[in-house]
């Protein structure tokens, strides 16, 4: 009966190891339990209230409805939708600055989020509007370096050209324009080819039409070769002569002669 014996052996191991430790099994359970119900309440919670922040921003009209949007769900995808939604309507009214200062808080609350570079863009054009080119092209610089890979890469590179050529760098302008179709049109290794080839065909084909826009570059006038320096004496242009004075009449010939 060695079998028998050894069952008995583990059923009562079993009751020993429950008996014993039956208080730390059921407070573990407990709080397994307390976990999966707090999760799925979070889960229902969150989801009521996305639900409840989209109902809100649907209906929104006005500048007020989307701060209000802001204000009572912040952190919700809605929320995030009403600060680009409010940095237009302000836009709209011309009011620039209020813009950037909409767009800097979504960055801030949100500097994760898909449209962040896009906030960036949206910034950069506001200081256009507002005179502050030199701004705006920092920050274009700033998102074309750092969005290489997104569709606001070569967005960012293109909108440099106006502002270049508004100060008159035309070599810089055309640096950029040559630099989109490089990284945009040009072919790209393997480990490359992930990206989408059609992100930048449109940039592509603008930057060779703000090319041919731009004034060539000016080259020096060739020096003839006879007039080259240390051009041969034979065929070397002779020094212009100074003009010679004109022969002045002499006092015997100028002088009347007397009639006889």
């Amino acid at each position: 009966m060695p079998i028998a014996s050894q069952t008995s052996d583990v059923a009562i191991e079993t009751r020993v190891f429950w008996l014993r430790f039956q208080k730390e099994i059921a407070a573990a359970l407990i709080i397994v339990i307390l976990s999966m119900s707090g999760y799925a309440g979070y889960r229902f919670y969150k989801h009521r209230r996305d639900s409840a922040a989209a109902e809100l921003l649907g209906k929104a009209k006005a500048q007020q409805d989307f701060q209000e949007v802001t204000v009572r769900y912040p952190g919700t995808a809605a929320g995030a939708s009403a600060y680009l939604l409010l940095a237009q309507k302000q836009r709209e009214e011309k009011k620039f600055a209020d813009a950037n200062a909409t767009l800097r808080a979504f960055i801030d609350k949100s500097p994760d989020h898909d449209f962040v570079p896009t906030a960036r863009l949206a910034m950069a054009a506001n200081l256009e509007s507002m005179g502050k080119n030199d701004e705006a092209l920092a920050i274009y610089k700033e998102v074309a370096t750092k969005y290489t890979d997104t569709y606001n890469g070569p967005l960012a590179l293109i909108s440099q050209v106006p502002l270049l050529k508004a100060q008159n760098r035309i070599e810089d302008a055309r640096r950029v324009c040559e630099e989109i179709l490089t990284k945009y049109r040009m072919p790209r290794q393997q480990a490359e080819a992930t990206r989408d080839e059609r992100m930048g065909t449109i940039w592509a084909g603008e930057a060779m039409r703000q090319l041919r826009l731009l004034k060539p570059p000016e080259k020096p006038k060739p020096t003839p070769a006879w007039n080259a320096p240390g051009a041969p004496p034979m065929i070397a242009v002779p020094p212009a002569a100074a003009p010679s004075a004109p022969p002045q009449p002499s006092a015997s010939a100028s002088a009347p002669k007397k009639p006889r």
